[in-house]
């Protein structure tokens, strides 16, 4: 038996309690998967204003049974961006100081979400800066390493996203980055390399540190450059290539993650091809394995969870309500 034949999944609920998303923070925390945030350009509900994201907090001890912490307070433009996180998606969100954080945003209000917000119950959250020195970007990778929160790569989009933003009023910046901050607060930010080795990227969900070392697992640009490269480090300034092109296609907006001491790549917007669910597995970053009979649907930007000896693949931009985790049978 290979080692991806050792996984099984299983099907909790196609019928979770949240309406569907894609983009939703995904953090595990107090023995609880929490789902953040999100964006559903059909649910005018759930998203009222023009973004079609919204603020809310849900969570789970189980997969199945969801309860809604924090309902949606951005409903329209009275909402004060000072007093709780405005509406997103795709932003960074990790577990550090025993806080929930949400790192940065997107443009589809309009403008750039510089901000970072820190929780303990996800009910009430705290603004601790609303200028990170590395805006204006978004759809970057952020991970929590060495007791740091790491942000690495990412793009300014502002050109205007047709059915995304109806307006844009800044100016026009196209770039994309492969530099790569920390910091220990969310406050203070230092850049600890302007040019990382790998090709510039974002649009990588999740986290993967494994082996004291950040991992960076394909990702792309917007709509443009995808990758399937594999590259790691435990500084942040001295990167190492695994593999230039590994066996999954080159892919944007899929998941990672680290489960069962493996290095996990799941769905996403694969070229060619589109929306994938396959899902990959390796011990070492330079040989992967397919875990075979994938059951979900395609998608992209999904939720995907490592809690309670499983990994969970929760929701994303197929707008489905399923919940389905990967167990060792």
């Amino acid at each position: 038996m290979s080692g991806s034949e050792k996984y099984a999944w299983v099907r909790v609920t196609d019928q979770a309690a949240f309406p569907p998303r894609d983009g939703a923070g995904a953090l595990v925390y107090k023995d609880a998967m929490w789902l953040i945030g999100g964006w559903n350009p059909a649910d005018k509900t759930t998203n009222p204003i023009h973004s079609n994201c919204n603020n809310e907090v849900w969570n789970s001890r189980d997969g199945k049974q969801w309860s809604l912490v924090k309902p949606n307070t951005h409903l329209d433009n009275t909402f004060d961006p000072a007093s709780d996180w405005e509406a997103r998606h795709t932003a960074g969100y990790v577990v550090h100081r025993d806080k929930m954080w949400i790192v940065g945003g997107d443009p589809l209000l309009g403008h750039y979400q510089s901000d970072v917000w820190t929780s303990t119950d996800g009910r009430s959250w705290t603004r601790v800066t609303d200028g990170v020195p590395w805006a204006p970007r978004c759809l970057h990778y952020t991970v929590v390493h060495d007791g740091r929160i790491w942000v690495m790569g990412g793009q300014p989009v502002t050109k205007r996203i047709q059915g995304h933003v109806p307006v844009w009023t800044g100016p026009v910046i196209e770039a994309h980055y492969n530099d790569v901050w920390n910091s220990a607060d969310g406050v203070t930010w230092q850049r600890v390399t302007e040019r990382a080795p790998w090709a510039p990227r974002g649009q990588i969900g999740g986290a993967a540190v494994k082996d004291g070392r950040l991992w960076i697992l394909g990702g792309g640009t917007y709509y443009t450059d995808s990758f399937a490269d594999v590259w790691s480090s435990a500084d942040g300034i001295r990167w190492e290539r695994h593999t230039e092109q590994a066996p999954w296609r080159p892919r944007q907006y899929h998941d990672v993650a680290v489960f069962d001491n493996r290095l996990w790549v799941l769905e996403g917007v694969c070229k060619p091809g589109g929306n994938g669910n396959d899902v990959w597995c390796s011990a070492d970053g330079s040989h992967w394995e397919e875990v075979p009979g994938t059951p979900w649907a395609p998608r992209h930007a999904a939720s995907v969870f490592v809690f309670r000896d499983a990994l969970w693949m929760v929701a994303g931009n197929h707008m489905g309500r399923d919940v389905w985790k990967l167990v060792k049978p």
